[in-house]
C-alpha cells in the first residue's frame, strides 16, 4: 500500500504539478485549497504526510501547522512546508511552528521526492 499524502495548496497550477509528481511515484494524493479545509479533512481521514503551503487565504500554513501540532493525534504526522518566501528568518519561523521540513518554490521535484521518502516508510514487498 502506498503512502497517502494531503496537499494543501491554493494555486491550482501548483496543486496539479505536485499531484502529478507524487502520483507518478505511486503515492495516493488528495488536495485541498485552504488550511481550514485541511483541518476538517484531517479530522475525518488519516494521511501519512501533509504538504502544507504557507501562504494560504484565510488561515496560513504556519497557523494550521501549529493547530495540528497542538492535537496529540498529529504530534508525529510529517508536515512538509512549501513556500516561495525564503526570506531570512522565515525557515526558522516555519520550523518553530512545527513543520518537519521546508521546501522552497519553485519546487525541485527530486528534492521533494527525496524528502517525502525520508518521512514515509518504504513499502514491504512480498514474494
Amino acid at each position: 500500500m502506498s503512502a497517502t499524502i494531503l496537499i494543501v495548496e491554493d494555486n491550482p497550477d501548483n496543486m496539479k504539478l505536485l499531484a502529478w509528481a507524487l502520483e507518478d511515484e505511486g503515492y495516493e494524493v488528495e488536495g485541498v485549497g485552504s488550511a481550514e479545509d485541511a483541518l476538517t479533512l484531517l479530522d475525518r481521514k488519516t494521511y501519512d504526510l501533509v504538504l502544507m503551503d504557507i501562504s494560504l487565504p484565510g488561515m496560513d500554513g504556519k497557523e494550521a501547522t501549529r493547530q495540528l501540532r497542538g492535537d496529540a493525534r498529529f504530534a508525529t504526522l510529517p508536515i512538509i512546508a512549501v513556500t516561495a518566501h525564503a526570506v531570512r528568518g522565515e525557515r526558522e519561523s516555519i520550523l518553530a511552528a512545527g513543520a518537519s521540513e521546508l521546501i522552497t518554490k519553485p519546487v525541485d521535484e527530486e528534492l521533494l521526492l527525496r524528502t517525502i521518502k525520508s518521512f514515509t516508510r518504504p513499502e514491504v514487498v512480498h514474494d
